[in-house]
């Protein structure tokens, strides 16, 4: 009775999303795999770097994502004179009572675009730090609590160096996903042409709420992993730090492995996984699914890495060939 009862909500739960995919399918055109790691960053409970040259629809889908979760959204553009008060908000002096008031910034939103979050200085950047690990703002004494959901989208442009900051490595780890947006094919493009081309403001429907939306991170919880998947990811996570150089042939790739976080990461994702699949439990595909998105932020490579050309997707293909799957 209880496995029926589970069984239901994963059907209910997987319908949700399916009509909330197809809802930003409307506007954004392809990149499913975008929309997939936005909704999975999501029910995690995390956030979501994206990677992709400009006009791959980045901006507009996590405006569509915001809309179709009636949900508040605010845009942060990042460039080098911003700061930290432009995000987080300030204390203002009020002079009729002579006490400080806090004025709330951007920050304050249930999903947040951090649009080319690499363009502004170190200072800036860890403004979102409190607030992406803790839910919560400090604003001079007074602490905040940030709405629930809370989710930060952050954008960033491989192809360009000049005038960017590199985001620190304890920023990078805080990211669930760190998803690489490709250019779409020509047959997505041409439909793009012939849609966008005629529309400009596509409608779309409100399919979820962000009480749903709590609803289908329970739903996930409960979706059932195999102690022997869980070694598996464990495993996989393990391999990262691997130090013996000589006879594990990709060690001398990496420089520093990835953090417990990425085992944790890759099981809340494998799981929703799963849930995409409309399974009510997790399979080994599902976590090979979903570790490069997890793990290509989080590894440091080294210069023999850099030397071959190689980057960390290829590093972790070889780990995903090394270690046994149950």
């Amino acid at each position: 009775m209880i496995n029926e009862n589970i069984d239901l909500q994963i059907e209910k739960a997987y319908a949700q999303l399916e009509k909330c995919r197809n809802e930003i399918a409307l506007r954004v055109i392809g990149q499913r795999a975008m929309i997939d790691g936005i909704l999975m960053g999501m029910l995690a409970g995390g956030h979501v770097l994206i990677e992709g040259v400009p006009g791959l629809a980045k901006t507009l889908a996590v405006k569509t994502t915001a809309e179709v979760i009636d949900s508040e959204f605010s845009r942060i553009q990042f460039t080098p004179d911003l700061l930290p008060a432009d995000i987080i908000g300030t204390m203002i002096y009020r002079q009729q009572s002579g006490d400080f008031i806090v004025r709330k910034g951007p920050v304050f939103s249930n999903i947040i675009l951090a649009d080319e979050i690499n363009r502004a200085p170190a200072k800036v950047q860890s403004a979102l730090l409190e607030a992406m690990q803790e839910q919560q703002v400090t604003i001079g004494s007074q602490t905040s609590k940030l709405p629930d959901p809370f989710f930060v989208l952050a954008t960033q442009n491989p192809i360009e160096s000049e005038g960017t900051y590199p985001l620190p490595e304890a920023q990078l780890d805080r990211f669930i996903l760190k998803l690489k947006i490709e250019y779409p094919s020509p047959v997505e493009e041409l439909k793009i042409l012939r849609t966008m081309g005629i529309e400009t403001d596509i409608p779309v429907k409100k399919v979820l709420s962000p009480s749903s939306l709590r609803d289908l991170r329970k739903t996930a919880s409960k979706i059932k992993i195999d102690e022997r998947i869980e070694e598996y990811i464990v495993a996989l996570i393990a391999a990262t730090r691997e130090k013996d150089k000589i006879s594990v042939p990709y060690a001398k790739f990496i420089e520093f492995g990835a953090s417990p976080r990425a085992s944790i990461y890759t099981y809340r994702c494998a799981k929703i996984q799963a849930l995409f699949e409309g399974r009510s439990y997790v399979i080994p595909d599902d976590v090979k699914s979903v570790v490069h998105d997890v793990m290509r932020h989080r590894l440091v490579l080294s210069y023999e890495a850099e030397s071959e050309e190689l980057t960390p997707d290829d590093v972790i293909d070889r780990i995903l060939k090394v270690v046994p799957v149950p």
